[in-house]
């Protein structure tokens, strides 16, 4: 088992070489090497961890090529009501400055399928850029519906409908209103894989109407946490390297927990949706409250997201 944030990824420093409006409140940053040497290699849907400003961690999906070892490609939109990551890119960082980046991690991989529908809403649209690059360059059979409030806010959407011409079917709200998801998904698709990025209410309206589709035919990337059941209750956890057992009370997390009892453990965005803090299962059966995995990885019971799942059994071994 491969975990999504395991020790030994590449953390660095890149310089911000550009940075660029794409879209209407959207920029996007190119970072290279100081010393201009190759960047970490990644594949489409992975993304990086981005030290924005002192004590601002955020996570951005990777637009560019994979096969350009020159420079790593991000854009950020501009969200008003957020927690002041996308200020801090749009009004503080310059060209020349220097930012830790670690990873990348991919938690969106692209997987081989007959054809492919991809779905994108708004900023959503970023990991799906170099997915649809390379099922383009795979000859596969594939198909873009990407939605946003109006065309001037939608990142990329020019380059898109050059390179794919009616490929790429552009639905902007001001103009379409909301997508058309009936006719689009109703009706399930054998060979299909649907890879969907955007708004959480775009997702949960798509996995709505995938709930009919073959088993793992949906493939989903969130920005924001699923909300907690709320219920909470106090178990142990076992550290099978050390042998220490310690309490996990309903006021804490596991991640805190641990970081409270001076283990070190990574971990970036505390809210399940960018897989630092993987951890391995050796026992017990965790209480999978992440954004991240799979009905079937959630079942196998082996895997969990520390900074917010928590236990169904009174005790938890895993693997630190």
């Amino acid at each position: 088992m491969t975990l999504r944030g395991a020790p030994g990824e590449t953390e660095m420093e890149l310089s911000l070489a550009r940075k660029e409006t794409v879209a209407e409140g959207v920029v996007r940053l190119t970072l290279r090497r100081p010393d201009s040497g190759p960047v970490p290699s990644w594949e489409p849907g992975a993304h990086i961890d981005v030290t924005v400003a002192p004590g601002l961690v955020r996570q951005y999906s990777l637009c560019g090529d994979p096969a350009d070892r020159s420079a790593l490609q991000v854009a950020v939109l501009r969200e008003p009501a957020g927690r002041g990551g996308s200020r801090a890119v749009h009004d503080d960082l310059a060209e020349g400055d220097v930012l830790p980046i670690r990873g990348p991690r991919n938690n969106f991989r692209l997987r081989p399928a007959g054809r492919y529908l991809f779905v994108a809403g708004g900023i959503g649209i970023t990991p799906l850029i170099p997915m649809i690059a390379a099922v383009q360059a795979g000859e596969a059979d594939w198909r873009l519906v990407y939605g946003g409030r109006s065309r001037d806010s939608m990142a990329f959407r020019t380059e898109l409908c050059h390179a794919y011409g009616d490929r790429v079917t552009v639905c902007p709200q001001d103009e379409t209103g909301l997508l058309d998801l009936d006719s689009l998904l109703t009706e399930p698709l054998p060979g299909t894989a649907v890879y969907c990025c955007g708004p959480a209410a775009l997702l949960a309206a798509v996995e709505a109407r995938c709930a009919a589709w073959p088993a793992g035919s949906l493939h989903v990337e969130r920005f924001t946490p699923v909300q907690d059941p709320g219920l909470r209750t106090t178990f142990e956890i076992s550290l099978a390297s050390s042998g220490r057992t310690l309490t996990v009370t309903s006021e804490h997390s596991i991640l805190e927990t641990l970081e409270e009892a001076g283990v070190a453990v990574l971990s970036s965005c505390r809210e399940g949706t960018c897989g630092t803090c993987e951890t391995a299962v050796l026992a017990g059966e965790p209480e999978h409250r992440d954004s991240l995995l799979t009905e079937e990885e959630r079942a196998a019971c082996d895997t969990m997201m520390i900074c917010v799942s928590r236990s169904r059994s009174s005790r938890l071994v895993l693997d630190l």
